[in-house]
């Protein structure tokens, strides 16, 4: 029997019970649904894109952008990319950065960042094929006093930057 292609598309309220499903088996300080509700108000208002990836009515993920003028200089910040630990391993994480990726550079941001924990290694090794490097610690910013790698990429704006993810990505993202 074929699977279902995994669909992304934007997060809505009505998304929200398994968002928060996932979200709290994978945090122990989770997001509350009241956060998630703040963060797709400001959707609407621009400054925020949140996107789910399912497959048939079933979220296998979720992830999030916030974007900022930083000085005259577009940037995004990656607030959150969850898979649902059944779906790890798929390349849901990297559709979702693409489709991110991609809004990022539709509203002119120029580079981007996020946090992601220290003991993350094949989180880490996704980010670095969509060209972010490691360019600090953040202390204990986790819950259990772990550490965050704060990750940059600044060739976001490069005209062949999705070409270039595409290729690192070795087809993953269809």
């Amino acid at each position: 029997m074929m699977r279902r292609p995994v669909v992304i598309e934007a997060m809505k309220r009505r998304h929200l019970r398994q968002v928060l499903t996932i979200e709290a088996a994978t945090y122990d300080r989770h997001w509350s649904r009241q956060v998630f509700i703040d963060e797709l108000a400001q959707v609407g208002r621009g400054g925020r894109h949140y996107l789910i990836a399912r497959r048939g009515r079933a979220i296998l993920g979720y992830g999030g952008l916030w974007v900022v003028d930083a000085a005259g200089d577009t940037e995004a910040h990656v607030t959150n990319i969850v898979v649902s630990e059944s779906a790890r391993r798929e390349g849901v994480g990297s559709a979702l950065m693409m489709e991110l990726a991609e809004h990022a550079r539709s509203v002119g941001a120029t580079a981007w960042t996020l946090e992601v924990r220290a003991s993350a290694e094949p989180a880490q090794a996704m980010y670095q094929r969509f060209g972010f490097v490691p360019a600090g610690i953040r202390k204990a910013y986790y819950e259990h006093g772990e550490d965050a790698v704060v990750m940059w990429c600044h060739g976001l704006a490069d005209v062949d930057y999705i070409d270039r993810c595409t290729h690192r990505l070795s087809g993953r993202c269809a």
